[in-house]
């Protein structure tokens, strides 16, 4: 096989806009802004007087994972949170601006032309989405007053920037595409957001996963995440010369190769034949997996770290910030995140949890409500429990609907802590659920971190995935040191740590096959209930740390009501459900 140098390197270039300011126009109170995302990961996201009343994405209430279209329920169920109806809404902002989009792939289609025909034709839904995108939200909606489209990457930093708490900060946003870019490096404060410098489509490091995804016969835009956990299992064998499909440049800019992608001619794969030449054959969905294929995954996470590091110290170097906020689907790699943290290129970094296409809405929102209108910046974002809620009364409704009797203890925690520490693996819901892709103790399966086979027992009998995935650990806070190299505060599961040698031995259903862990830190002041189950859990075996995955199977949306989380203690192999103040065990019935 031979190496080959990049045939088109410059990536990064300057932007034709620069600065967005905040107009500070007159507005009254109450203002509501409603930020709507009518795509892939459809959600939305309402704001009164910049703060957020609710946030959800559509496939937690449609139950159709990664649900795109209208969020309609996602809609109804912000209003229902605010007590408001449609009509008083004031404006509602869009994650994308539509005619840009438009624009932007009319000229792409028409320089590929002809072979970009099957492009067109693999994009009907988008195409759809966007053409008279302010009219279908009034259809849908029933809203009449002013849609705002919001530059997508715009609308990712500003995810990022205003729950941060930051007064000014450096932004990264990286993802598979917005309009036309797919890379942004900019600098924003509380005035103005400056974009510095932007990568461009067909050049991105979303695309290039998107590609390796399908290559390992997984679901492009769906299960990177698989791909990360996959890599470890790989060697270096292809890191050089992966190094010729994407690498950083001295400049901080990237490099890619697109002679090795098919995703900017609409092919029928959106990797090439001289990927397959280079690499070895794709995996079939549901495939038998070889070497070959752990080590492209290895090479593909080991210089996407270097290209996120190359960004980051060129934003570090350009604005002398000393913080950070990132948003795109590329923010939810957590060990490159992990990297960035430990080479302490920024004193401090702020992620948005909902940090894909989910959380663009809200960005698109925030910048409605305080650049164009003025609104006061609210308070940081403490939490990432801002979907919806449930109260006992439907609890006890599900239950009965299902012929469950619950039990209701002195001291839920205690009955939790006891069973965990026996071996048992429980469903774990309480309060409103979480926003974005990851569950912080909200929505969560739980189980004994020190049992070498609770890991195969979630993966087999609850979870019904890939033996191969890791699962994440939440900690204290305060006790994270002890059990994590490196530890810093990580309470949205977006920084991997090394787990500590001398007690990796303790924590088998956490550590990955490197060593590392994908760490949820938990205080006391956030989430009183769960950080008081990893204590009484400690207490009891020594260990205050808990196996926390999300409560879903395998292909199904996390749950969100009782009803679900009841069901899913029937269809799956959990000992018992906790929501609230109630535990349902397996069987129990009158």
């Amino acid at each position: 096989m031979v190496s080959r140098v990049p045939r088109r390197a410059q990536v990064i270039r300057d932007p034709t806009r620069g600065v967005e300011e905040s107009t500070r126009a007159p507005y009254s109170l109450p203002m509501l802004v409603l930020g709507l995302n009518t795509t892939h990961d459809a959600a939305a996201a309402l704001l009164r007087n910049g703060e957020i009343v609710m946030a959800v994405e559509e496939e937690r209430l449609s139950r159709v994972k990664h649900h795109f279209g209208m969020p309609r329920r996602a809609v109804g169920a912000c209003l229902a949170a605010a007590g408001v109806s449609i009509s008083d809404v004031d404006h509602v902002a869009f994650y994308m601006n539509a005619r840009k989009w438009l624009t932007v792939n009319a000229i792409h289609f028409l320089r590929n032309f002809p072979a970009s025909r099957r492009y067109l034709g693999q994009k009907p839904a988008l195409w759809r989405s966007f053409l008279g995108v302010e009219a279908q939200i009034r259809d849908a909606t029933g809203f009449r007053g002013r849609v705002h489209c919001i530059d997508h990457h715009t609308a990712h930093i500003e995810s990022a920037f205003w729950p941060s708490g930051f007064s000014e900060a450096a932004g990264l946003t990286i993802d598979g595409a917005g309009e036309a870019e797919t890379t942004v490096l900019a600098r924003v404060d509380g005035r103005s957001l400056k974009r510095l410098h932007t990568a461009h489509y067909p050049y991105s490091v979303g695309k290039v996963w998107e590609a390796v995804t399908e290559w390992l016969g997984y679901g492009p835009t769906r299960d990177e995440g698989k791909v990360m956990g996959l890599a470890p299992y790989g060697d270096d064998r292809f890191v050089k010369r992966f190094a010729g499909v994407l690498a950083p440049r001295n400049d901080g800019s990237f490099h890619q190769d697109l002679a090795y992608f098919a995703f900017q001619r609409g092919g029928p794969r959106r990797f090439s034949e001289l990927f397959v030449r280079e690499f070895g054959a794709a995996r079939a969905p549901d495939g038998e997996f070889h070497p070959h294929h752990y080590a492209v995954a290895f090479a593909l996470q080991a210089q996407t770290e270097e290209v996120v590091l190359a960004l980051a110290r060129r934003l570090r170097e350009e604005t002398g910030l000393p913080r950070l906020v990132m948003a795109g689907g590329v923010a939810l790699n957590c060990v490159a995140n992990g990297r960035l943290a430990r080479e302490r290129i920024f004193d401090e970094v702020f992620i948005q949890p909902a940090a894909g296409d989910d959380g663009a809405c809200l960005g698109a929102a925030f910048h409605v409500s305080h650049r164009r209108l003025g609104v006061p910046r609210a308070a940081a974002m403490r939490d990432a429990f801002q979907g919806p809620g449930f109260d006992e009364r439907d609890t006890l409704a599900a239950a009965a609907a299902r012929g469950l009797t619950p039990e209701r203890p002195a001291d839920v925690v205690a009955l939790a802590a006891d069973l965990l520490a026996s071996g048992a693996v429980i469903g774990w819901m309480q309060g409103r659920m979480e926003y974005g892709p990851r569950a912080l103790g909200h929505r969560s399966i739980l189980a004994n971190p020190c049992d070498s086979q609770s890991k195969d027992v979630v993966n087999r009998l609850v979870k019904f995935r890939e033996g191969f995935r890791p699962f994440a650990p939440s900690v204290p806070l305060e006790r994270a040191a002890d059990w994590f190299e490196d530890a810093r505060p990580s309470p949205y599961m977006l920084l991997s740590f090394q787990v500590r040698p001398e007690v990796r031995a303790r924590l088998p259903g956490v550590t990955h096959v490197d060593g590392s862990a994908r760490v949820q830190t938990v205080t006391r002041e956030d989430d009183a209930r769960y950080h008081d189950l990893l204590v009484a859990f400690g207490e009891r075996t020594g260990v205050p740390v808990l196996l926390n995955t999300s409560f879903n199977v395998r292909g199904e949306p996390i749950v969100c009501s009782p009803a679900e989380a009841l069901d899913a203690l029937a269809r799956t192999g959990l000992s018992a459900v906790v929501i609230g103040d109630l535990v349902f065990r397996k069987n129990a019935s009158p």
